[in-house]
């Protein structure tokens, strides 16, 4: 062969190997990102190509699987109750992908899962329907039902929490949405998708666990746990040093208190909180300092970016670059503040389980379609925020607080009760109208409990003189705890 020749087989035959190497790379290497991408359009076909496995809640389905004809997806996705549960279990649609608890278990409720391979390979000669595994819930349908009918017309969120294990028994949204009009590949689902982008109420956001907002006075408990803990407050029931009017510090600016009365004035901690005194707990913040109160809030869950429910939560934000004044404002819920309705929950629950904070969670166990456990969710401690001592004294005032102040909509006969309430500006110079919350936390003669959260955007449908968060959120909070604490 002449050496133009050996030159040009030689080349070929790199070429070959190369061919041969990238072919096994791919087939190989890749297989399984490539298998799992989001456009292969056979991973929507298999998807599809069976029932999908289902959603739990105590025990039933709240979805379920229906044979469609016409194009390459056998089954779509259906939905029991869809609205009440769209905060919960998100969408699967054909034509629009996933969201929530309906992706991040994709594998398993479509059957794709390695844990179901077996099960799948021996229904192959056994001629037993393949279907998905199920994702049991932690969520109670009556204090599902509770939250979601609580809300009614309002825009807001729900969140409720089991202080001792960190069971998610509610998470609801208002405005929703059925994420069944959606979930097949028809025209009449396409229309329904593109008004859901365009309705202005959002319905298709989680408002709570993914949108955050200023908190307002709910965040007065996390202040006095921290005035305790630091030991700048030893008795909840001793005057403190609180001048009214107060101004924030390194201004002119006097901090208003709501209640005229003159009440606030060196008002102990239980009396403040009772009725909700600004200078009280905006004073309280500055004198503890910006680093101490961001790592006492950090404790409880602020500024976690990586809370996993398993759905990922909103990053509740304490600001760390803040002068005094600013952080003042935050001992009050204001400012740059901002928080979830599962992290106000968060706080409650801790100070409901003298003051250990357990990982919120929403999924109990995942199952093959024989009902056999693949994996549990067992409790996990997240952090102690505070001593079971101060949890002691923070209960105390948020127990008068709902007995005595404005906490009172969500008292239940025979059920300890803490509570606080809390209005939050909204909007430059405050020009929108102010959101309202409640926090709170329930526990039986039996010691079960639950700790609540309820936020309300009042928008320009409520006058703001009838906006309160005791008159909002306290009936709601009442009928959540009710619904946990006085099962028959």
């Amino acid at each position: 062969m002449n050496r133009p020749l050996r030159h040009i087989a030689v080349f070929c035959g790199l070429l070959v190997l190369a061919l041969l190497i990238r072919a096994n790379w791919v087939q190989y290497a890749q297989s399984e990102p490539l298998a799992k991408h989001e456009k292969n359009r056979r991973v929507a076909i298999e998807r599809y190509a069976k029932p999908r496995g289902d959603i739990i809640v105590d025990g039933k389905p709240i979805t379920g699987s229906k044979a469609v004809e016409g194009n390459d997806f056998k089954y779509k996705r259906t939905f029991k109750d869809g609205p009440m549960y769209a905060a919960v279990t998100g969408y699967a649609s054909q034509a629009f992908g996933a969201n929530q608890l309906e992706k991040l278990n994709d594998e398993m409720l479509s059957g794709t899962d390695d844990r179901l391979f077996l099960k799948n390979t021996l229904s192959m000669f056994t001629d037993e329907e393949q279907r998905g595994g199920d994702v049991v819930t932690t969520i109670d349908p009556d204090a599902q039902k509770a939250a979601f009918e609580g809300l009614g017309n309002l825009k807001g969120g729900v969140a409720a929490i089991d202080p001792d294990t960190g069971r998610i028994l509610a998470l609801a949204s208002t405005p929703s949405y059925d994420p069944s009009t959606f979930a097949g590949m028809s025209d009449k689902d396409a229309k329904a998708w593109e008004a859901l982008g365009k309705d202005k109420s959002k319905p298709l956001l989680n408002r709570a666990l993914k949108e955050t907002y200023a908190p307002g006075s709910t965040f007065k408990v996390l202040t006095a746990a921290a005035a305790i803990e630091s030991g700048r407050i030893t008795d909840i029931n001793a005057p403190t040093d609180t001048p009214e009017p107060w101004t924030l510090p390194d201004t002119r600016t006097p901090l208003p208190n709501l209640n005229k009365s003159g009440v606030c004035k060196n008002a102990s901690l239980k009396v403040a909180m009772q009725f909700s005194c600004n200078t009280v707990f905006a004073k309280l913040a500055a004198e503890i300092g910006k680093d101490e109160m961001r790592e006492t809030a950090e404790k409880f869950g602020f500024n976690n970016g990586e809370l996993d429910i398993p759905v990922r939560a909103g990053k509740s934000i304490y600001p760390t670059d803040i002068n005094k004044p600013q952080t003042a404002l935050t001992g009050i819920g204001q400012g740059s503040l901002t928080a979830s309705p599962l992290q106000i929950a968060m706080i409650a629950s801790a100070i409901a389980n003298d003051g250990k904070l357990m990982e919120p969670h929403m999924i109990d166990e995942l199952r093959g379609p024989d009902l056999d456990t693949l994996e549990k969710n067992e409790p996990k401690e997240m952090s102690q925020p505070i001593s079971s001592e101060t949890a002691d004294k923070v209960r105390e005032a948020m127990v008068f607080t709902a007995e005595q102040g404005s906490g009172q909509p969500a008292l239940i006969d025979n059920i300890e009760v803490g509570a606080k309430t809390g209005t939050a500006q909204h909007g430059v110079d405050n020009e929108l109208p102010p959101y309202a919350w409640f926090i709170s936390y329930g526990k039986n003669a039996q010691g079960k409990k639950v700790a609540v959260a309820v936020f309300v955007d009042p928008g320009q449908d409520i006058p703001r003189d009838q906006i309160a968060g005791g008159k909002l959120g306290g009936p709601i909070a009442k009928a959540v705890m009710q619904a946990v604490l006085q099962k028959g």
